[in-house]
């Protein structure tokens, strides 16, 4: 007797559990339907501002949009998206949503979701072995495609980068390219007399002058006048000095 009483109440007990576990799951299920409707209603909203921000990358820009970590986002009739002050819009971001106007007395509100911004473009690395103080031609560099979000910053992105440029270290065969690697060619060295301009309206004003320090096209140098005058000019390629107009 106390056997079939004691099978019994294992029995009610096993359906309990059941039937607890059942409106735990469709109740689990629910929220999770919820929280799935209310991040997708964001998603479209995150996806248009990032490819906003992105716009001016090289490459073919995609969106991953990750379940926000604070979970279902709180219903809002106009989300404003942003991101961090100083936050790049590559690689892995967090892009705020603030809620100023949700049309009810609910409170104002920010939240932050996870994503991820790859841009997939064309990058150089070493063609060949290069050592420090080797002049780069187009043949010592070799395009690659990848996600640059993955990559070191200053990649580079265009050969016209590199062309022409100076090592500044070793870089070995394959590796990336970057901007810092690379100096441009010196086309004033120190002590060399080189021809001064200043350029306007109308008229050209060229004198002689010292440079006071080695310098590569485009570089800010300065050159001491004949007369002794202190001039601040940019290296042209050809060796000459343009001062500021």
């Amino acid at each position: 007797m106390h056997a079939i009483l004691f099978r019994r109440r294992r029995l009610a007990l096993a359906c309990l559990n059941f039937l607890a576990a059942t409106a735990l799951g469709i109740g689990s299920q629910a929220a999770f339907a919820r929280a799935t409707e209310l991040s997708g209603s964001a998603k479209p909203v995150i996806e248009q501002f990032l490819l906003a921000q992105a716009g001016g990358l090289p490459g073919k820009v995609s969106i991953r949009i990750d379940t926000p970590m604070s979970g279902a986002l709180p219903a809002c009739d106009a989300l404003e998206p942003f991101l961090p002050s100083g936050a790049r819009v590559w690689g892995r971001v967090s892009v705020g949503l603030r809620c100023n106007d949700n049309g009810s007395a609910a409170p104002a509100w920010t939240r932050y979701v996870p994503a991820y911004v790859a841009v997939v473009a064309n990058y150089y690395v070493a063609g060949r072995p290069i050592s420090a103080g080797d002049t780069l031609s187009a043949a010592d560099i070799q395009p690659r495609q990848g996600d640059l979000s993955a990559l070191p910053r200053g990649v580079v992105t265009n050969p016209q980068q590199a062309a022409g440029m100076v090592a500044s270290n070793r870089i070995a065969l394959g590796v990336p390219l970057r901007l810092e690697l690379l100096r441009g060619a010196t086309v004033i060295q120190q002590g060399q007399s080189v021809k001064v301009q200043s350029q306007g309206s109308g008229f050209v004003v060229s004198t002689e002058g010292r440079a006071m320090t080695n310098a590569a096209a485009g570089a800010a140098i300065q050159v001491k006048t004949q007369a002794g005058q202190m001039l601040s000019g940019i290296a042209r390629a050809d060796g000459s000095v343009a001062l500021p107009n």
